[in-house]
């Protein structure tokens, strides 16, 4: 199989500027990726990722992506599979938000949930299909903690996070059997341009280390990675705190 031992030869990146699926890319290209596409947004950013890869010798190429335009998914996602077939698909678009200024701005709290799950949903389902249809293939769900238990902090956020992993833990038992494997992956906080002066929580993380965890869990053929894995154990514990406690906890 083309992407045996978690080490696939051609990879789909949707956000391709997310720090963490270009980290994955780097990983990747360091064992036996040869063909990247970086699904994103036209831009100065776009181009110097796929530059940067390319420096590490893969053959990298782009193509326009927009997590809102959901009617244009099918007919661009469908031409890379189009190009031959992708043996790992990384869904690692998001955007964070400002929890104060959206709960009064109801249009940015939607754009908020349209991006981290609509969106979602339409172009996993579209890669879903393509993978199915050539008949194996890895999809890779970058979700978070966050969606674990909604918190006064970042409920926005964390809600739309919520609703991503039961798509992509319910997409995974879907495509039970078919070949296609689905894996979850939760991190926690991320050290990142997305979280630039936020105060870092615990268990902090960095970019590198949920890509080494995405090789790993591919590997293993994992459904669920979390990012340290010390936070498995520490938010089954937070999801069964009282709510009159966890509304007190500095969380």
């Amino acid at each position: 199989m083309k992407d045996a031992f978690g080490a696939p030869q051609s990879l789909l990146v949707l956000g391709g500027t997310s720090e963490i699926g270009l980290a994955t890319a780097r990983r990747l290209i360091a064992r036996r990726t040869r063909v990247v596409w970086l699904a994103g947004r036209p831009s100065p950013a776009l181009t110097a990722a796929a530059d940067s890869l390319r420096a590490l010798g893969a053959d990298v190429r782009t193509v326009p992506f927009d997590a809102l335009d959901t009617e244009s998914h099918e007919e661009r996602l469908g031409k890379v599979f189009t190009e031959g077939d992708i043996d790992m698909v990384l869904l690692a678009f998001g955007v964070l938000g400002d929890q104060a200024r959206d709960e009064s701005d109801p249009v940015a709290a939607v754009r908020v949930a349209q991006t981290n799950y609509t969106g979602a949903v339409s172009a996993g389902l579209v890669c879903a299909g393509a993978l199915q249809a050539q008949g194996h293939g890895s999809l890779v769900v970058l979700s978070s903690v966050a969606g674990e238990r909604a918190r006064r902090a970042n409920f926005i956020y964390g809600s739309s996070k919520a609703g991503l992993d039961a798509f992509a833990q319910g997409l995974g038992d879907a495509l039970h059997g078919t070949g296609v494997h689905v894996m979850v992956v939760r991190p926690g906080f991320v050290r990142s341009k997305m979280t630039a002066g936020l105060a870092e929580a615990p268990l902090a993380t960095t970019p590198e280390a949920v890509a080494g965890a995405i090789e790993v869990g591919l590997r293993r053929r994992s459904e669920t990675v979390w990012v340290p894995g010390a936070l498995r154990m520490v938010m089954s514990a937070v999801r069964h705190v009282p709510r009159p406690l966890f509304r007190r906890l500095p969380v």
